[in-house]
């Protein structure tokens, strides 16, 4: 018989809630959207009441535990803190406690890309590495690291902020209120400003209204039909994305690196240039002996999964 368990993986666009199967199949989810919330309370209910919804929906009567994987979030004391990048609700909010006192099981919370970087290891293609790092691409840039098969988490549980490594101290201003970060340059929307930026350049004139609304799947689908704006905004990704890659590895020496998220969707078009300005990048102790791959769990399901399987 198997037993069951709830994977939340929260991102700044929407919220995703999974029941997931002892072997890691995941057999029923729901979405909620994060940006709709300006309030925790309301936010926590909407939550549970989406678990017993894919619970009934699925047949299943009992789980063994919740695992969240949200930004800025502490594994230590189940708290997502306060003034979170990418978040409406800017409160600490307690939610491993406020989840178990409604379901009565327990529950645990993690940055959620530690619960991607978790996931892949399990599950993905990390499996059997005990050194690498997983890079969450969406609507901000995460990061998860595994060191000699634990995952980093620091003192306080905060380690691993590679999307807010400063690589242009000239550069965009980020959210976090620093200049320069890497998410600036990476994430979904910076993409998009990326193909701005060559569109204006390459054709002498400012984006029309229209254009400026466009979203990093439509930038995607340009390039994919040769658009040169399009090619020219993921291969300045590539650049960021590879300089920023080539010095996480000078620190923990991973084994592989994994890429997930929405903008990674476009495959070979960012990974191709980013292999190239990776090993460019990298010290020469270093060369030729990094893996740089997409995650190998179908439909960027690693935090999800790695979520599910935190204790």
């Amino acid at each position: 018989m198997h037993t069951y368990a709830i994977g939340i993986d929260i991102g700044a666009t929407n919220t995703v809630i999974g029941l997931v199967r002892d072997d890691a199949r995941i057999v029923g989810k729901e979405t909620l959207p994060t940006q709709q919330y300006t309030e925790s309370k309301p936010y926590i209910a909407d939550i549970v009441e989406a678990i017993r919804k894919v619970m009934a929906d699925c047949g299943v009567e009992a789980i063994e535990r919740v695992g969240i994987g949200s930004p800025n979030s502490s594994y230590e004391t189940g708290c997502i803190e306060e003034n979170t990048v990418n978040l409406r609700f800017k409160e600490r909010i307690p939610i491993c406690q406020m989840i178990t006192e409604a379901l009565g099981v327990p529950s645990a919370l993690d940055n959620d890309a530690n619960a991607a970087a978790l996931g892949e290891m399990v599950y993905g293609g990390a499996k059997g590495m005990t050194n690498f790092i997983v890079y969450t691409l969406g609507t901000g840039v995460g990061s998860g690291i595994v060191i000699d098969g634990q995952v980093l988490r620091g003192v306080h549980g905060f380690a691993g902020e590679l999307g807010h490594v400063i690589v242009d101290p000239r550069g965009r201003q980020c959210g976090c209120g620093r200049v320069g970060c890497l998410e600036t340059y990476a994430a979904a929307g910076a993409i998009c400003r990326n193909y701005l930026e060559a569109y204006a350049e390459m054709h002498g004139t400012e984006p029309t209204e229209e254009q400026k609304a466009i979203t990093c799947k439509q930038v995607g689908e340009l390039a994919a039909q040769g658009d040169k704006a399009a090619l020219a905004a993921y291969d300045k990704t590539a650049y960021w994305l590879g300089f920023a890659l080539a010095n996480a590895v000078a620190f923990s020496e991973p084994e592989g690196i994994f890429l997930f998220g929405g903008p990674t969707q476009v495959g070979e078009i960012l990974m191709k240039p980013l292999r190239k300005y990776f090993e460019e990048n990298l010290l020469f102790l270093y060369k030729g002996k990094v893996k740089l791959e997409l995650s190998h769990l179908p439909s960027n399901d690693a935090a999800l999964l790695g979520s599910a399987a935190l204790r």
